[in-house]
């Protein structure tokens, strides 16, 4: 079975927003058995979306379409729905009771004529109800393709996908189960790691496929099988999984891509109930970032700084002026120091360092551009690593951050075992 993703709206076409939405639904299609072909964006003009909606027709199953569903004007994507099935809109009464439910009594306020537009839908639409919204999804289908119409706000979008959609196309359609694993390596190439694991590799069941997916400071190996007996393809997966973990078990830092390693690490934290804090130079906070934008991060996140410039790193984590002229502001003994002092202040379990040269200008020291030095300190020990990641500088501070918290973890999982 085949589906298209289609997001619409001028928005995403000028960089104004990231599309994630097509992003959360491919996902959601590949793990009932639906292949998708292509996710396009197209512009919120009737044109556009009737050119689209044709382009697919008979092509694929499943064409999905989100965005363009709001009560002004310039939200035309139901108009355009409706005329290609070359049906009418009606007012639905049970959409129209709830939304003028939810604005008299959220928004404590008379339903307008905008909103009571939200109520209309073509009159052969199987409508998807919204619970958390005033838009329904609507499901329609010409000839052998089914077209589903859904809101563009996200958490919407998402309650309708999982809440309605999925339901009905597994209950609708015989669908073969789609099972990935992504196991996430680092420290080790892709060119190196696919040599010491080449003879596991020719030797996977036929069904399973591999992939090797390279990123900034990291490699993601996902094994993919499809069929229709959901638990013996997970166990199959498992097997291999097992298997490789004999192989490279060094540089394996996560056993499942589901989560993202700093969720992985914040889980690990609060189960050990230890706390972190962070010193960032060349990171510019990138680190902080990510581990407070966990829920619940106060239980294991105590503070962090952005020591920029050279003197911030004395003033604030008391990094001694001699190690700077020295050793260099981007050196082992300096971000040791970062971490130590960081440590100190937020009085926690473990604190991390970063202190590089991020490009593409060398800043304050000679290290060679891409250069950076991370530390962790934890409670028994402080371990500290130079790492070379090149250029250009996006590519520097992700792969920083990604080491940075790998090198946490690590330290975590042995002081804890």
């Amino acid at each position: 079975m085949k589906a298209v993703v289609i997001t619409i709206g001028d928005e995403i076409l000028i960089g104004q927003i990231v599309d994630t939405n097509s992003q959360f639904i491919a996902k959601s299609l590949d793990e009932i058995g639906y292949e998708v072909t292509e996710t396009v964006s197209i512009s919120d003009k009737k044109k556009a979306i009737r050119k689209a909606l044709k382009r697919y027709q008979n092509k694929v199953d499943l064409v999905v379409i989100t965005g363009g569903l709001g009560p002004t004007k310039d939200d035309v994507t139901k108009k355009a729905f409706c005329d290609y099935f070359e049906d009418e809109l009606v007012l639905n009464d049970q959409v129209y009771l709830h939304v003028k439910k939810i604005i008299e009594d959220f928004y404590k306020r008379p339903i307008s004529s905008e909103n009571k537009n939200q109520a209309l839908v073509p009159t052969r639409a199987a409508i998807l109800f919204n619970e958390v919204g005033t838009a329904p999804g609507m499901l329609m289908q010409k000839e052998q393709t089914i077209y589903v119409s859904l809101p563009g706000v996200p958490f919407e979008m998402k309650y309708l996908v999982k809440e309605k959609l999925m339901p009905y196309l597994i209950r609708e359609g015989q669908l073969d189960f789609n099972v990935h694993r992504t196991i996430i390596t680092q420290g080790v190439g892709e060119s190196l790691l696919a040599e010491r694991i080449a003879y596991w590799e020719d030797h996977l069941p036929e069904k399973v496929h591999l992939s090797y997916l390279p990123g900034p400071g990291m490699v993601r190996l996902r094994l993919s099988v499809s069929g229709q007996d959901k638990n013996a393809l997970t166990e199959m997966i498992d097997t291999e999984v097992a298997k490789l973990q004999q192989i490279i078990a060094d540089c394996i830092i996560s056993l499942d891509d589901s989560e993202p390693i700093e969720f992985v690490l914040s889980q690990n934290l609060t189960r050990n109930r230890q706390t972190i804090a962070c010193a960032e130079s060349c990171t510019g906070g990138k680190i902080a970032g990510l581990l407070t934008a966990i829920e619940g991060a106060s239980k294991y996140f105590k503070g962090g700084v952005v020591t920029y410039a050279t003197e911030s790193k004395i003033d604030v984590l008391g990094v001694c002026r001699e190690s700077i002229e020295k050793y260099s502001v981007v050196s082992e003994q300096v971000a040791i120091e970062m971490a130590v002092g960081a440590k100190k202040v937020f009085g926690s379990d473990y604190a991390v360092s970063t202190t590089g040269n991020a490009g593409p200008l060398k800043g304050d020291s000679e290290a060679e551009v891409g250069t950076v030095c991370i530390a962790v300190a934890g409670p028994d020990e402080v371990i500290v690593k130079t790492f070379n990641f090149g250029q250009p500088r996006e590519k520097v501070l992700n792969a920083a951050v990604n080491s940075a918290i790998d090198m946490v973890l690590k330290e975590i999982l042995k002081n804890n075992k």
